[in-house]
């Protein structure tokens, strides 16, 4: 898939987004700036860039208590790009129920195969994977 879609676009603007904020302690209007100046910002849905990026960061503590039991080591051990790409996945699978589970869970893979480690997304996978059951018992049937 050559084209990425504007709403894959968006969600790997609001990973360097969460990246910056949590590394780099960057506030909202700092991230803003800095993505709008980076190339293909403007093919990106913009609205659900804002909508992820705020909702992410606003929600993040409970996002983490949310992921918490499905991880193998403690929250600061899982590396900070992991992270993100964990809390943005949580947050669509909690706040945003028209976004099929396999979409979201789908996004993190592809999140973590671009900017994660070598096997990054095996363990997005599993943990997102465990949450959907939980969060969206109804759409994905816990194993």
């Amino acid at each position: 898939m050559s084209s990425k879609s504007p709403r894959r676009r968006a969600r790997e603007f609001v990973i360097q987004g969460l990246y910056q904020w949590q590394v780099g302690g960057q506030d909202a209007a700092a991230i803003q700036v800095q993505a709008e100046g980076v190339a293909g910002f403007d093919k990106a849905d913009r609205e659900l860039y804002g909508i992820l990026l705020d909702q992410t960061r606003q929600n993040a503590e409970v996002l983490q208590v949310d992921l918490t039991p499905y991880i193998d080591r403690a929250w600061d051990e899982v590396s900070p790009i992991e992270r993100c790409i964990l809390l943005l996945g949580a947050c669509e699978l909690r706040m945003h129920p028209e976004t099929p589970y396999r979409v979201i869970i789908n996004e993190a893979i592809e999140l973590a195969k671009t900017f994660g480690g070598t096997d990054g997304h095996k363990f997005v996978n599993g943990v997102l994977d465990k949450l959907a059951g939980v969060l969206r018992p109804g759409e994905a049937k816990p194993k």
